[in-house]
C-alpha cells in the first residue's frame, strides 16, 4: 500500500493521542494539542478564504512564537508552502526573499512593523499583510490581525491532496556569499527527517523542549515535527537572555535544550545561574558551530546532564550527525575520550550516508587526520535550491550534496569538522584549521569564547589571528594566551595576534560572524589570498 508521506500526520497524531495535554507554551498563553490543532485548522481555512492556493508561499517574520509553530501545520494544511524568514537579515535581503519566493501572504510580529513599512515599497508585488500580537486590530500596513483572522476561519479540518514530493517548506540561507538561496523541502524529506531524528535522539512524551533555536533557522532543527509527533511539550523563547532561558527551564521543567556554543557559554558563565533550579535538564545538544571537549565537560559537570554535538545544514532538513555515545566504544574507553567523542561532529543518523572526500572525490583515510570535504546523500537532502538551477548544480554533483565543510573521519565513523572551506587559513602552503585553534583557546579557564580568522602576511600569505572574549573578572593577557597556545599547537598554528574584545558579533542564531571579524584585516587589499 502506498500512502503519501505528510507532515500533517504529526499534528493529527498529537491531537488524537495527546489532545488534553498542554502541548504549546508561549509566555502566559498555553494550548492543549487539541486546541493547537483547531487553531491550525482555522488558520488553514482563513488562508484559503484569502485566496491562498496550492503551492503559494506564505512568509512569517517573527520571533519564536506559537503563531509560527501553528504555521508549520496550518499553512501546509491550506496546501501552501511555509517560508519562515530570518529576522536578523538586512531589509534588502528580506525584500529580496519575499520577491524571489513570490510570497502571497506575509505575517509579521508587531515589533517588525517598521521593518515591513520599510520593505513594502521595494516589493515587486504587494502581498497581503497580517500582523501578529495586534490586539485584534490590523493597524499600520496590515490588512488583517492574526487572532481576528483565525476567528473568521472554520475549525473544521481541510483534507488537501498531498504530493509527498511537493514543496512544503522554503528556507533561505543566510546569504554569507551573495544573495540568500532558497532551500526547498518536500513533505517526504521533512517526514523522513523527523523519523530519523527521533530514532537518533529518542525523545518521549515526557520531554519538554525550550525553543532556543529560532524556528526560522534550518527547519527549527526539526523539533516542530518530531516533538509534536511524540507528544512532547513546546516552550517558546522569543528573545535569548541567560536569565530568561534559565527561568523558563525552572518554571516548565525543561528536559532538553538545543543551542549553539555561544548560548551555552553564556548560561554557564551567567552570574545568575545559582538562583535557578536547572535539575530537570537531561540532555544538551550543541550545534551550529564546532564545540570543544572543554565545553562538553563543563556542561556535564555543571548541569549533571548529557551534552552532545549535532550537525546539519538547511539543505539536509537539517540533522545528519549526532555525537551520541555508542556503548560498544564507551565501555572500553576512559571518560576523557568520551568527552572528546561527544564534542566531535558525530556519526550519521539512520537514513543518511556521509563521506569525506579530497579534491578528486576520493575518500580520505579514516584515520582522524586527513582532511576532506563532507558530502552527503539521503532522503532528507534537498532536491535543490528554489529557482536557482546553477546553485543546485554546484552543490549537488554525482548524487552527493557538497557541504563546503572540511573534516576528518576516524575508524569508528566519527566526523570532526575542521573548518568551513572559506575559513581554512592557508599559511605558507599549510592548511590551518581555525576551529583547532579555537578549541585550544577554549581550554583556558579564563576564555569565554573566541574566533580565529585569517589575516594577511607578506611572507606566509595568511596567518591566524584570534579575537577573544574573556569570562567576567578574568585577567589573562594576550601574551599569556599565545603562550598557552604554544603549549598545545604547532608553532605555525599559534595566532600571530590575540585581540581581547568585550563581545563578538553574532547572527540571528548566535553563531559568530567570522566574515565581519575578518574584513578589517583585509581592508585596502585588492584580493584575498584564497
Amino acid at each position: 500500500m502506498f500512502v503519501p508521506l505528510s507532515i500533517l500526520e504529526f499534528r493529527d497524531r498529537a491531537a488524537m493521542f495527546f489532545g488534553d495535554k498542554i502541548g504549546v507554551v508561549d509566555g502566559e498563553a498555553q494550548f492543549t494539542y487539541r486546541a493547537f490543532a483547531t487553531r491550525t485548522h482555522r488558520l488553514a481555512n482563513a488562508l484559503v478564504e484569502l485566496g491562498v492556493g496550492a503551492g503559494d508561499r506564505v512568509s512569517f517574520i517573527t520571533f519564536n512564537t506559537h503563531h509560527l509553530l501553528e504555521a508549520y501545520y496550518g499553512v501546509i494544511e491550506a496546501g501552501a508552502v511555509l517560508n519562515p524568514i530570518n529576522i536578523r537579515l538586512a531589509p534588502h535581503e528580506i525584500s529580496y526573499i519575499l520577491d524571489h519566493a513570490g510570497s502571497t501572504v506575509v505575517f509579521y510580529h508587531r515589533d517588525f512593523g517598521p521593518l515591513v513599512e520599510e520593505i513594502r515599497p521595494r516589493l515587486t508585488t504587494r502581498p497581503t499583510f497580517v500582523i501578529l500580537d495586534g490586539d485584534g486590530q490590523p493597524g499600520g500596513v496590515a490588512d488583517h490581525e492574526y487572532e481576528a483572522l483565525l476567528a473568521s476561519g472554520s475549525p473544521d479540518p481541510l483534507h488537501p491532496d498531498i504530493d509527498e514530493n511537493a514543496m512544503a517548506e522554503l528556507f533561505y540561507t543566510s546569504g554569507t556569499t551573495g544573495l540568500p538561496k532558497g532551500v526547498a523541502m518536500t513533505h517526504r524529506e521533512l517526514y523522513l527527517h523527523a523519523m530519523a531524528a527521533q530514532i537518533g535522539l529518542a525523545f518521549t512524551e515526557d520531554d519538554v523542549v525550550l525553543h532556543v533555536v529560532p524556528l526560522f533557522h534550518v527547519n527549527g532543527w526539526g523539533t516542530p515535527h518530531f516533538l509534536t509527533m511524540i507528544g512532547g511539550r513546546h516552550v517558546m523563547l522569543r528573545r535569548f537572555d541567560p536569565s530568561a532561558l534559565m527561568g523558563l527551564v525552572e518554571r516548565h521543567r525543561v528536559t532538553r535544550l538545543l543551542a549553539v556554543p555561544t548560548i551555552f557559554n553564556a548560561v554557564l558563565n551567567s552570574r545568575e545561574r545559582s538562583r535557578y533550579d536547572l535539575s530537570s535538564l537531561r540532555q544538551l545538544i550543541i550545534g551550529g558551530s564546532p564545540a570543544s571537549p572543554a565545553l562538553v565537560h563543563a556542561l556535564e559537570s555543571e548541569f549533571g546532564s548529557q551534552a552532545i554535538v549535532g550537525y546539519g545544514l538547511t539543505e539536509t532538513s537539517p540533522i545528519i550527525t549526532l555525537a551520541q555515545p555508542r556503548r560498544v566504544l564507551t565501555d572500553s574507553e576512559p571518560a576523557e575520550r568520551r568527552h572528546k567523542r561527544q564534542a566531535m561532529t558525530g556519526w550519521a543518523i539512520p537514513g543518511v550516508r556521509i563521506r569525506v572526500v579530497d579534491g578528486e572525490g576520493t575518500d580520505v583515510r579514516p584515520d582522524g587526520e586527513e582532511i576532506g570535504e563532507i558530502v552527503v546523500r539521503g532522503n532528507t537532502v534537498m532536491d535543490g535550491y528554489y529557482r536557482d538551477p546553477e546553485a543546485t548544480a554546484t552543490a549537488i554533483r554525482d548524487g552527493w550534496l557538497h557541504t563546503g565543510d572540511m573534516a576528518t573521519i576516524d575508524e569508528a565513523g566519527y566526523l570532526l569538522i575542521k573548518d568551513r572551506t572559506k575559513d581554512i587559513i592557508i599559511s605558507a602552503g599549510e592548511n590551518i584549521s581555525s576551529v583547532e585553534i579555537e578549541v585550544a583557546l577554549a581550554a583556558h579557564p579564563d576564555v569565554l569564547e573566541s574566533a580565529v580568522v585569517a589575516a594577511p602576511d607578506d611572507k606566509r600569505g595568511e596567518v591566524p589571528v584570534a579575537i577573544v572574549v574573556l569570562k567576567p573578572d578574568a585577567t589573562v593577557t594576550a601574551k599569556e594566551l599565545r603562550a598557552f597556545c604554544r603549549q598545545r599547537l604547532a608553532a605555525h598554528k599559534v595566532p600571530r595576534e590575540v585581540h581581547i574584545r568585550d563581545a563578538l558579533p553574532k547572527g540571528g542564531t548566535g553563531k559568530i560572524l567570522k566574515a565581519e571579524l575578518r574584513e578589517p584585516f583585509w581592508v585596502g587589499l585588492d584580493a584575498r589570498v584564497h
